[in-house]
């Protein structure tokens, strides 16, 4: 016996009667990833200070709603470390990192700064949440090119945690 199929199932009005998810708060991290985003795109694009650009975010509304400790770390750290950054980065692009969109660039810089300094957070979140970012922020296949490069810059950064999960789903 098979399941009878409602004709209506997929009528607006049907939609209509189902309840509406409710959107799902950001998390502080999130946040602050967009935010530290919006300073490395200032910083790629003016060269302003990057005490400068996070007194400035901080009249941002919703900053105080960010992870202030992961804000700074992913701003400053980013930018103090920009030119081992991009190292890190050239190997995976297919152009300087120069030309690439500040946007991508930034989400890449951050990425790879969480590859390698952040060691809690998994390297399928850094890459996941980076690819949401280029989403949100980026143009249209941007996040397509972010994943590619963050997944090979994850087999370099990462690698016993790459292999561990790649063995994990062979033996799926």
């Amino acid at each position: 016996m098979t399941d009878a199929v409602d004709p209506q199932a997929g009528s607006p009005a049907a939609a209509a009667a189902k309840p509406a998810r409710k959107p799902q708060a950001k998390s502080t991290r999130r946040r602050a990833r967009e935010l530290a985003l919006q300073g490395l795109y200032q910083w790629l694009l003016s060269g302003a200070d990057g005490a400068e650009i996070e007194t400035h975010l901080g009249e941002t509304e919703g900053f105080d709603k960010c992870d202030r400790v992961h804000f700074d770390a992913l701003l400053h750290g980013s930018i103090a470390e920009a030119a081992a950054l991009d190292a890190v980065l050239a190997r995976h692009v297919d152009r300087k990192t120069t030309e690439l969109s500040p946007v991508e660039h930034g989400v890449l810089m951050i990425g790879t700064y969480e590859l390698t300094h952040c060691l809690d957070i998994p390297y399928r979140v850094v890459i996941n949440e980076a690819v949401e970012l280029a989403k949100a922020f980026g143009g249209t296949d941007g996040h397509k090119y972010v994943n590619g490069v963050l997944d090979k810059a994850a087999g370099d950064l990462r690698k016993v945690e790459v292999q561990a999960r790649q063995a994990a789903r062979r033996a799926e």
